[in-house]
């Protein structure tokens, strides 16, 4: 990616919402799987790919607890991720300035 050009992670739509969304926690605060799948509209599968292309970009970390029907996943974005938005949100402003 050069300087200009946008994010292709996290101009996905979906991962757009994911990223904006969990944003919007304090730093260092998670939200629970269900919550965030409630919140963004998507089917579990779906949601589950998009976690893992941002989970391996560094963008979030994640962490699961319990076993079956019991477990519980949480997700937070990382400071690597925070700084991610921060350029991609940049990035669109200077680009829609430019019109």
């Amino acid at each position: 990616m050069t300087d200009g050009e946008l994010d292709p992670l996290i101009h996905v739509p979906a991962r757009l919402r994911i990223v904006a969304t969990l944003a919007t926690l304090p730093d260092g605060d998670t939200l629970s799987f269900t919550r965030l799948q409630d919140l963004i509209g998507l089917t579990p599968g779906n949601l589950i790919t998009h976690l893992r292309k941002l989970e391996d970009a560094g963008y979030l970390s994640s962490d699961k607890t319990g076993n079956g029907t019991a477990s519980k996943t949480t997700v937070a974005l990382t400071g690597h991720g925070r700084a991610a938005l921060v350029t991609y949100t940049a990035t669109l402003r200077s680009l829609l300035n430019g019109l």
